[in-house]
């Protein structure tokens, strides 16, 4: 008669893992928001994306530098010797002396820096987006690894199921073989079942462990178990279920969309700043120069004695002045053209690179609007697939006994059975995980995703016993 899958998990051998949950506390267990908090927190590609972000915004105050005004103060201390020919024969003069001196200059029309500025502000706004896309794949990376873990959890325990199962068939076809109702060939087909079902248990063992690594690499957190998804988490359609609907919003609020916005605009003022190269630019200037009347050159010592009437001035010198500076480029030796058509080609790249961004967010959008709505209903059916498995294999066994049906049929059908099992675990957290793709592609995904998921999270979720719905245990 039928073997219960309930029957099969109670008899199942322990798997030896240290993540075990019967032997974890439910204090210990970790939920999906707490998770994402802890990659929030801990994750390294998130930490290195913000200060990516942090430096690449400051070339807005750099730009803009050289839009305001600029100062400069310094010293010069100096010792000159002047050898002068006479007709009385070679004479040295020598003079010294320490000059202060300031400089300021106020850019007054400077097209190119203008624009230059208007590119580091494109820029600066590409790096913001380019961030929020960081925490954006930190979302959809935290409910990728939580639900991995799970699904493997869930897979093993139809694979222990199934191991059980197998090992119950071989016992039994020992018996059958020891009293004369069935032969030989009967006990090594049920022993290769088994053999085969071990190993499998063995390599999904080790997938829970790798799993629960790559979530200790995101979080940088041990973790012993997490609560898990309950069967009753509705599988709807998304809302709205209008693939066009999907893709108007992809592409005005995806994010990466958006980013390559930004890189067009800041393309787009770079060939503005290359091309006002040809223009002239004006700078006011003012100066101010202290120092002795030898250092700054009005000193006449000794040369009364050569020019009878040179004026001599005597004490520190001031200098001020003020005025405009004009400076009209005429020829760089092409450099200025050179850089014009460069900015040009780098601005089509980035218009290509966007259009061919903008096919694959609407090709995506699509797609995962499919994938939502065909795992729906893959979840149905893979649910109706384990009813039907379950009396095929009612009746094979009952076959069996009687003799209508041999060993190799009970041992298929009990492998579609437990394949069927895994299926639709692994349909409903593909669910899952699309429709969080789906926003992420349409650039609505936020952590309330993940809270809204965690409300049908169970604390006392054991894999070993809710891997199948609540029903399906009773049939």
């Amino acid at each position: 008669m039928l073997r219960r899958l309930t029957l099969a998990i109670a008899v199942t051998t322990s798997s030896g893992l240290l993540w075990a949950e019967t032997t974890a506390s439910l204090s210990a267990r970790t939920d999906l928001v707490s998770v994402y908090r802890q990659a929030v927190a801990n994750n390294a590609d998130l930490a290195a994306a913000r200060a990516q972000f942090q430096a690449t915004r400051e070339v807005v105050p750099q730009a803009r530098a050289g839009l305001l005004p600029n100062l400069n103060a310094g010293a010069e201390l100096n010792d000159t010797r002047t050898d002068v020919d006479t007709s009385a024969g070679a004479r040295s003069l020598s003079r010294s002396g320490v000059v202060y001196q300031a400089t300021l200059s106020q850019p007054l029309f400077r097209a190119d820096r203008w624009f230059q500025l208007q590119a580091a502000e494109a820029i600066s706004e590409q790096a913001a987006l380019e961030y929020s896309i960081a925490e954006q794949n930190l979302i959809l990376q935290s409910a990728q690894a939580y639900f991995a873990v799970l699904q493997a959890q869930d897979n093993l325990a139809a694979v222990k199921a199934e191991e059980a199962a197998f090992k119950r068939q071989f016992d039994q076809a020992n018996e059958r073989f020891e009293v004369g109702l069935s032969d030989r060939t009967d006990t090594l087909e049920a022993q290769a079942g088994f053999d085969t079902a071990r190993a499998n248990r063995m390599i999904a063992e080790r997938q829970v462990e790798d799993a629960f690594q790559a979530l200790f690499t995101l979080t940088n957190r041990s973790h012993v178990a997490l609560e898990g998804i309950e069967h009753s988490l509705p599988v709807l359609p998304p809302m709205p279920n209008d693939a066009t609907a999907w893709v108007d919003t992809a592409t005005q609020q995806n994010l990466t969309l958006l980013a390559v916005d930004q890189a067009v605009n800041a393309a787009g003022e770079t060939l503005r700043q290359r091309r006002a190269g040809h223009a002239p630019t004006l700078d006011a200037v003012a100066s101010y120069r202290k120092g002795d009347n030898d250092s700054l050159g009005f000193s006449n010592t000794g040369m009364d004695e050569f020019f009878p009437g040179y004026p001599r001035y005597n004490g520190d010198v001031e200098q001020g002045s003020i005025g405009l500076r004009l400076n009209i480029p005429l020829y760089s030796g092409g450099m200025t053209n050179s850089q014009t058509r460069q900015a040009f080609h780098q601005l089509t790249q980035a218009e290509q690179q966007r259009e061919s961004l903008r096919r694959q967010v609407v090709e995506n959008t699509r797609n995962l609007h499919r994938a939502v709505n065909t795992d729906i209903e893959q979840v149905q059916a893979r649910r109706q697939s384990i009813i039907s498995n379950q009396s095929a294999l009612e009746a094979t066994e009952i076959g069996y006994q009687v003799g209508t049906r041999n060993i190799v049929d009970v041992l298929d059908t009990q492998r579609r059975l437990y394949a069927a099992v895994r299926n639709y675990n692994n349909a409903r957290y593909d669910y899952i995980l699309d429709n969080l793709r789906l926003k992420q592609a349409a650039g609505t995904l936020s952590p309330d995703d993940l809270q809204d998921l965690a409300a049908y999270l169970k604390a006392d979720y054991d894999p070993d016993t809710d891997f199948l719905p609540p029903d399906l245990h009773q049939r």
